[in-house]
């Protein structure tokens, strides 16, 4: 995407000199991690416990979720239930704002599951050029 493309970022300035572009960059940067797009994927279907949530994701360290999910909660995509029982019970479910935000992540986790193949097969068919050519 060219700066031209955003509404407040002019075509003629350098896009990360205007801080609308650089907000807007940083914003695109979190919510494009993988992380974020595999937590947004399982809380759209429902309100989630943080282990489970672990579990589902597979492959996410406890340190990298309980950062990834306090990031989406300052930015009002989750919302932390805390129960108050013994030991605590912690649920997130997404906000409307995050819900909205699952449509183009899920998008595009469907573009990328359509398009798998045909990007490997592209991969490999440049590495093998890159090869015969050394």
């Amino acid at each position: 995407m060219t700066s031209a493309a955003l509404p407040n970022c002019p075509a003629n300035e350098h896009a990360m000199a205007n801080p609308a572009c650089r907000a807007v960059s940083e914003l695109l940067g979190r919510v494009g991690d993988k992380w974020t797009v595999l937590v947004v994927k399982e809380l759209q279907q429902r309100r989630c416990r943080f282990n489970a949530l672990k579990r589902q994701i597979g492959g996410i360290s406890q340190q990298m979720l309980a950062r990834t999910l306090r990031m989406l909660e300052r930015d009002g995509m989750v919302a932390r239930f805390v129960h108050p029982t013994v030991p605590p019970q912690v649920e997130y479910e997404l906000t409307a704002l995050g819900r909205s935000l699952s449509v183009p992540v899920l998008a595009l986790a469907e573009w990328s599951f359509a398009n798998l193949a045909e990007i490997e097969a592209r991969r490999a068919a440049y590495d093998a050029a890159l090869d015969e050519a050394a």
